[in-house]
């Protein structure tokens, strides 16, 4: 399997490389100019010369991802588990959820900014209101699909509420709620980046509007490339953290992925 697996490594990679020399040669070769379709080589230009400015303004990006993040994962896994051990607040939270889940998260940012003001405050409410639903959903899910005869036998033993929690539930839920943070981490991205597009004056979002606005286009892609390069990193980083955990272990087929209800 291993040997499998880096061997569809080797081809993805050959897959980008192709993907990014055809990009070279059809720029070069028709004469698109900068400012509608930079070439990959004018784009690393772009990259390296303007690197301080890109990491001046990746610094304020990923604070507001941290933040967002943080209190994400406070307020869901306390929600969570309030969840898990009321089905009366569970049936009525659900659907508030599902709601809050479908409203185009573009749309509430401008109430932010209003609410709270340009300041970093509106970036982490939205990384946080992007960020809680899978969170929330998946770390539920995990503490409700424990087998029936593993609960009976601990009640057997006369565990409290407290030692099931500690010793079946929580570990049994590790999984899912990886599951939804490997979700969420790339939302978060995205969530910080779309509050920026309202109001700020800082961040990646923000130099993405003035590339825009300026025609500096090589710059623009270079804060896309840029803004993967971070989805990339921070899934990464969860892999490994992942793996210094007691209960690194694999998701389940059926954990996986588990965003609704």
């Amino acid at each position: 399997m291993s040997g499998a697996l880096r061997a569809l490594t080797r081809v993805r990679g050959s897959l980008v490389v192709l993907g990014v020399l055809a990009w070279e040669a059809v720029v070069v070769v028709t004469g698109i100019p900068d400012y509608l379709l930079p070439a990959p080589t004018r784009i690393g230009q772009e990259l390296w010369g303007r690197s301080a400015l890109l990491l001046r303004h990746t610094g304020i990006t990923l604070g507001e991802v941290g933040l967002g993040l943080a209190v994400a994962v406070a307020v869901g896994g306390l929600l969570a588990v309030v969840m898990a051990h009321s089905l009366m607040l569970r049936s009525a939270l659900y659907p508030l959820l599902a709601f809050l889940q479908a409203v185009p998260k573009v749309t509430v940012a401008p109430l932010f900014v209003i609410w709270v003001g340009y300041g970093i405050g509106s970036k982490v409410l939205m990384v946080f209101l992007i960020t809680f639903f899978p969170i929330v959903v998946n770390l539920t899910a995990g503490l409700l699909l424990v087998e029936p005869d593993l609960l009976r036998l601990v009640r057997s033993y006369r565990a409290s509420r407290w030692q099931t929690f500690v010793k079946i539930r929580f570990p049994h839920a590790v999984p899912y709620f990886l599951a939804g943070m490997r979700i969420a981490v790339a939302l978060a991205v995205v969530g910080a980046v779309v509050a920026e597009f309202v109001g700020a004056d800082r961040g990646l979002g923000y130099l993405i509007l003035l590339s825009n606005a300026e025609l500096r286009t090589p710059l623009l892609f270079a804060c896309l490339t840029w803004l993967g390069v971070i989805g990339i990193g921070l899934f990464g980083l969860l892999h490994c953290i992942e793996r210094w955990l007691p209960w690194a272990l694999e998701a389940a087929p059926e954990q996986t992925g588990v965003t609704g209800f």
